[in-house]
């Protein structure tokens, strides 16, 4: 598509001489500049920091889709996303899910169970480090009946970066202390069940299933989607001990397929009732 200069310039104009926006104003800012720039159908905003469930800053669904795309993916989802994986890494630039999903991604449990939900072509992420180990994701996702962003869209979207950076830098700074604001409340509700507030959700399902640390780490990436050989290559182990690891992991829990291992994580991490 044409660049829509009119466009681009009044929402860029609405941020000249604003110290401070809200959290729905600059997302909307955001939307209409990317907008002018090239078709998309979907925008959402998250805040990561480190294993904490992220904050999530803007988005366009309407309610059912925001079931979806937030809520049951804060619930716990986030932590097999390749998307949350790269804000861990620290990574930064426009950078498209596919390039960053492990091999196995796209025939994964995961994506066949929750992913495939969403009904995405394709999914582009703006990855911004802001203050105090948060990073900060700007997505822009295409349905399947839309497809795939073209090539030029994308070359459009990386000479952005830099504009889009420096003011998320400026309008989203200082949200450290709404993560910390989230932490104490999910420490207060531990207590009251008598769990450990310091253990991330999926910490704590692995610890209560009597996984070893080497076990956790496995069966977490081959839910992320990695194979046994990715998984070897990450792990600096050979690909038989990943596979020796999986079938003892798959006999401790009375499984014997990756379906029945998803549906135990989901059991075990996301909320009851």
């Amino acid at each position: 598509m044409s660049t829509d200069l009119e466009a681009l310039f009044g929402a860029f104009n609405a941020t000249v001489g604003r110290p401070a926006m809200s959290d729905a104003e600059f997302g909307e800012t955001f939307r209409q500049m990317m907008a002018a720039l090239v078709r998309f159908d979907y925008v959402v905003v998250f805040a990561y920091r480190g294993k904490e469930r992220p904050i999530d800053l803007y988005s366009t669904f309407d309610a059912e889709e925001h079931v979806v795309f937030v809520t049951l993916y804060q619930a716990g989802p986030y932590l097999l996303d390749p998307f949350y994986h790269t804000a861990r890494e620290r990574r930064e630039g426009v950078l498209r899910m596919r390039e960053l999903a492990p091999d196995r991604f796209f025939s994964s449990e995961y994506y066949r169970t929750y992913y495939v939900q969403t009904g995405l072509a394709e999914e582009i992420g703006f990855f911004i480090n802001a203050d105090k180990d948060i990073t900060i994701v700007l997505s822009l996702m295409r349905r399947e009946k839309t497809g795939a962003f073209p090539p030029a869209d994308f070359a459009t979207l990386k000479k952005a970066e830099p504009l889009i950076a420096n003011m998320v830098r400026h309008y989203w700074a200082g949200l450290a202390p709404r993560f910390d604001a989230q932490l104490a409340a999910g420490g207060k509700k531990h207590r009251k069940t008598g769990g450990n507030p310091n253990l991330a959700p999926a910490d704590t399902v692995w610890r209560d299933l009597n996984l070893t640390s080497r076990e956790t780490a496995i069966v977490d990436l081959v839910l992320q989607g990695h194979s046994s050989e990715s998984i070897g290559l990450k792990l600096n182990i050979s690909t038989g001990t990943v596979k020796v690891h999986r079938r003892n992991v798959y006999r401790k829990l009375g499984i014997s397929s990756q379906t029945q291992l998803l549906s135990i994580y989901f059991k075990n991490l996301l909320p009851s009732g």
